[in-house]
């Protein structure tokens, strides 16, 4: 294989003004040595990882990276630019830019790249040499390691040079190794008065590679300027290995800097405990060690370190309220939407078998009879109805353990089971569930007795916490709340001509927002908790068809635009519209997402204007639905099918008309532009539960 890096892949004057044009110009320089094959298709799967999370980094970096089917051999190109380039990082414009390409697929090759330079990057010396060297053999001579820093930039005597050498080598070892040696002291008692202070810590980041290994750089460098023993536990997207459970048992405190939950967090049970985001493990480990060591001088140990339960986060993670709570509710719908689709499509297989008395059918456990249709239709429905009993206990459940993990799940399962008892229903179950979290991550922070933390997560905590939430949704906010559930429901059942058609089109418009993303998924779970019951009303199957049709219309628009005017897309594109046609009528909004991360500004608005005309067409044309996902293959479910799929034919030919009269309209951008690469980010719909791919 090719050297990753070589002079024809610097560019120490970049020019580019913006990302995409940073891109540009670096894929152009492996298009040209052939370790890229289609250059408007990789910047297309450059802009739709940008699009999950900005790239920019503190310190003036930009590392813009991708897995493509584009990219023959792992690649990396730099770029230096004298004016900055802003790649959404918080301290301003980049001025390296390293662009990473991997073919599809090489996760290891991706991660060694990624990782070896991420660690790099947190090497004052190594970034300074690459600001001040001025040859692009000798720039891709230093990131590939072929020569030091000092040898790049300093001209210091051969002594002093060896002595730095030396001094470096021995403060890169390896912290397990350093810890080693300690340890070894200790036992024949050669250490001081007193060993180091020992921290223990995990890093991870959404993509599980470049923040995840510069924070783990930066609480070692860290640990080492303070006379600290660090030993970081990686968790990165190619797995990771776990630390040596000696080594964990010897520390004297945790650092957690992560912004998607540690993996095994329960080894870690018993000690002081500093919980972040992963960038304060970048920008200030310094602090976070201290911290760590003022709770252990102080005997803290944080109530979240009990086995099970989750530490309370301080310090900065870079999140508002608003950004949490976001998080937390998808928490709960994202494990609530597979009960949804089997209950409701098993509700739907039953009516299209049974007829529609089949809810009036005795229980299939006193009659059944094989060879009778009625009889399948009553066991799919009756299925069906009981899939669908676990809505609301499981939305609130796992809101409460988006909050406060596993210990959430107690009382908001109860929580949630009770607001179905009072006929709370769905918005009980949201308030049943941020109310567990909230009575959780209380409880844990009152101080304990060392004795009791052993059954604080198996007996005081469920016990506790489902007592209050009870009490609550018993006797002080479930009435309300019933109230109000009730009274939204009574208003959609009386929506009619104008109000409906404009609750339909709103509805279109939330679908195709954000393709899949935070504002479609509240639609649709509106939509879905209107039919989670056995005898669902008619405006809850007519809400529920409008958000499908809608949902349905971008990348069917895409796909149709695609076929009819090919020239105003990438062969990429033109081949992502080939799965775009079954993804549409699948009602996956999702398969849209390439086009609009490759052109936001034309595709986004051209989908939202289709899907509203959808939405409206469809409350207008009264179709209903009782199936709560499945596209053209639930059709035979559908009244008034056939209007039905006018209304989504009207919605695709509007988008498409839109966004080819848009494309149309572009100039063609200038060489070096970035040639529509998206300039902003579309939400992509991530359980915090799951992991990111890169």
């Amino acid at each position: 294989m090719s050297e990753m890096i070589t002079a024809d892949l610097v560019d120490l004057d970049l020019s580019a003004e913006t990302k995409e044009a940073a891109a540009r110009a670096l894929a152009e320089r492996m298009v040209t040595l052939g370790r890229v094959t289609d250059l408007d298709g990789f910047l297309a799967d450059v802009a739709a990882r940008e699009a999950q999370m900005p790239t920019g980094l503190d310190g003036g970096i930009g590392i813009p990276h991708c897995r493509s089917e584009h990219v023959t051999e792992p690649t990396l190109g730099f770029g230096r630019s004298a004016a900055g380039i802003d790649f959404g990082a918080p301290d301003g414009p980049a001025d390296l830019i390293f662009l990473i390409a991997a073919p599809a697929g090489a996760d290891d090759a991706h991660l060694t790249i990624l990782s070896s330079l991420a660690r790099q990057l947190m090497n004052a010396e190594f970034t300074s040499a690459l600001r001040t060297v001025d040859d692009a053999a000798a720039a891709a001579a230093l990131i590939r390691g072929d020569e030091s820093p000092a040898a790049a930039a300093s001209t210091a005597p051969e002594s002093a040079r060896s002595a730095e050498d030396s001094e470096g080598s021995e403060g890169s070892k390896d912290s397990v190794a350093v810890s080693a040696a300690a340890s070894a002291d200790t036992a024949t008692g050669t250490t001081t008065s007193e060993r180091p202070f020992r921290i223990v810590a995990v890093t991870s980041c959404p993509t599980g590679i470049a923040h995840t290994y510069m924070a783990a750089e930066s609480l070692e460098n860290a640990g080492r300027e303070a006379g600290v023993e660090v030993v970081v536990e990686t968790q990165g997207s190619a797995g990771f290995t776990r630390l040596d459970p000696a080594v964990i048992a010897a520390a004297d405190g945790v650092i957690f800097a992560h912004d998607v939950p540690v993996r095994d967090k329960d080894r870690f049970a018993g000690k002081p405990t500093v919980d972040v985001g992963v960038k304060a493990g970048i920008n200030k480990p310094t602090e976070l060690i201290t911290e760590v060591r003022g709770k252990a001088a102080r005997g803290e140990v944080s109530a979240g370190s009990a086995p099970g339960t989750p530490v309370e986060r301080s310090g900065d993670s870079a999140e508002g309220y608003g950004t949490k709570l976001r998080k937390w509710l998808m928490s709960g719908v994202s494990y609530m939407v597979p009960f949804v689709a089997a209950g409701g499509l098993l509700i739907a297989l039953g009516f299209a078998i049974g007829g529609y008395t089949v809810n009036k059918a005795p229980s299939v456990m006193d009659h059944f009879l094989w060879t009778q249709a009625d009889s399948w239709g009553a066991l799919f429905f009756q299925i069906g109805v009981v899939s669908f009993g676990f809505l609301v206990p499981v939305l609130a459940g796992y809101i409460a353990y988006g909050m406060a993990d596993r210990p959430g799940l107690v009382p908001g399962f109860v929580g949630g089971a009770i607001s179905l008892t009072i006929n709370a229903g769905f918005l009980g179950g949201l308030a049943a569930g941020l109310i567990a979290g909230g009575v959780v991550i209380g409880i844990q922070k009152v101080k304990i007795p060392a004795a009791l933390r052993g059954i604080m997560p198996v007996v005081v905590i469920p016990l506790i916490s489902a007592a209050i939430v009870g009490f609550l949704m018993f006797v002080v906010i479930g009435k309300p709340i019933a109230s109000a559930q009730k009274g939204m429901t009574d208003w959609l059942n009386g929506l009619t001509g104008t109000n409906a058609v404009l609750l339909g089109a709103l509805l279109g418009l939330m679908m195709c927002f954000d393709l899949g993303g935070p504002v479609n998924k509240v639609a649709y779970t509106f939509a879905t908790a209107g039919i989670a019951v056995a005898s669902p009303s008619d405006s809850a199957m007519k809400i529920m068809a409008a958000v499908m049709a809608a949902g349905m219309v971008p990348p069917l628009a895409m796909a149709l635009a695609t076929t009819v005017r090919g020239k105003l897309f990438t062969q990429t594109e033109r081949e992502n519209g080939k799965a775009a046609w079954v993804l549409g009528a699948s009602f996956i909004s999702e398969g849209a997402i390439p086009f609009a991360a490759a052109d936001p500004l034309r595709v986004i608005p051209s989908a939202m204007v289709g899907g509203a005309v959808t939405g409206s067409l469809s409350m207008a044309f009264g179709a209903t639905l009782r199936a709560p996902h499945g596209g053209i293959f639930v059709v035979p479910l559908i009244g008034n099918p056939f209007l039905y799929l006018i209304a989504i034919a009207a919605g695709v030919c509007v988008s498409t008309a839109l966004v080819v009269v848009l494309k149309g309209m572009r100039k063609q951008a200038p060489e070096g532009t970035g040639g529509g690469i998206a300039d902003a980010a579309i939400a992509t719909t991530v359980d915090s539960k799951e992991p990111v791919a890169a």
